[in-house]
């Protein structure tokens, strides 16, 4: 398109890929052409730049079924700063509320002339389902508790900055794990870069069964805060319970918040992270959140670089696939 920028010339021949569903199913190199391509846009938009033209003339929908404020947000704004446009779907307003499916909502919203669709949806499985019965690409912003790839992505990116690199390092989630989908998508993309990765919680919400995916489990933050280079705090997911996993709040914060004399006891070089949106006093304390090990507006940052990435590779390079 001649802008200047030989990374973005054309999307690598390597990727082929229309959809991203999870990091399940992507390779480590898949994973590391997302970031690669990310910290070119990271680069770009730290230099000044606010529009990098690459889909020009191509529309994107927000397909959302749930609330969200970064993630809705941030993929607005890294398909406009693409020069794209965007349309905010809103399923309460929808003829969703007439009986239609969601699969001819968005079979509707394709005809219009759509080349990306951003789904967040309640249920496991919907952008699997779309995909299965769209043309245009989809991209999963959030399926229930099943996968939350770009946030998994932004995750890693935020890791590889500070540390420059994933292998090696020993990462560990913490908080409500059986409910995260921010937790399975770090789990493979972190695994297939080569990280140690322990889940940590109450034991409600930490099952035995998370050593079948090859991560170590435990129950009691203080074990393993020495020999951790990452921790990312899960905040805990109230509206997908039943039955509340710990007797209180309090409890909860006392056992696996994140606060000053923890931080004393971690690695001097520790880095906190955190999906949002954070509860203050309870995953971790203000000082912490807002102290130098903290990079979790860093993590917003990088999720528009991220989500630029993915639109410009499946758009343009996935259609070679």
């Amino acid at each position: 398109m001649g802008l200047g920028i030989p990374e973005l010339e054309r999307p690598p021949s390597e990727w082929t890929r229309k959809h991203l569903l999870g990091l399940e199913e992507l390779s480590a190199k898949e994973i590391l052409i997302l970031l690669d391509t990310a910290e070119v846009f990271r680069r770009l938009m730290l230099e000044g730049r606010r529009r990098i033209p690459l889909l020009e003339g191509k529309t994107c929908v927000n397909l959302f079924f749930e609330n969200s404020t970064r993630t809705r947000t941030s993929f607005a704004l890294a398909a406009r700063r693409l020069g794209a446009d965007m349309i905010d779907f809103s399923a309460a307003t929808s003829s969703l509320s007439k009986g239609e499916t969601v699969v001819d909502t968005a079979k509707n919203l394709e005809a219009m002339g759509v080349e990306a669709m951003i789904v967040r949806h309640q249920t496991p499985g919907t952008p699997h389902l779309l995909a299965q019965n769209l043309r245009c690409s989809v991209i999963n912003a959030g399926d229930g508790p099943h996968e939350h790839p770009t946030q998994g992505l932004l995750d890693i990116m935020t890791i590889r900055q500070r540390f420059g690199r994933i292998e090696g390092l020993t990462v560990a989630l913490i908080g409500d794990i059986a409910h995260s989908r921010t937790a399975r998508s770090d789990i493979w993309g972190l695994k297939k870069l080569g990280a140690h990765v322990i889940v940590c919680g109450p034991s409600t919400l930490v099952s035995p069964r998370w050593a079948e995916l090859g991560v170590e489990y435990c129950y009691n933050l203080d074990d393993i805060l020495p020999r951790v280079d990452v921790l990312n705090l899960l905040r805990i997911q109230f509206e997908r319970q039943l039955t509340r996993p710990f007797p209180s709040v309090r409890e909860y914060a006392h056992l696996y918040g994140m606060n000053r004399e923890r931080l004393a006891r971690a690695k001097p070089d520790i880095l906190v992270l955190a999906p949002g949106p954070i509860n203050r006093g309870v995953e971790v304390s203000p000082d912490v959140a807002d102290g130098p090990h903290s990079a979790i507006l860093a993590q917003v940052t990088n999720g528009v670089a991220i989500r630029m990435a993915v639109l410009w590779l499946l758009i343009c390079g996935g259609q070679r696939g």
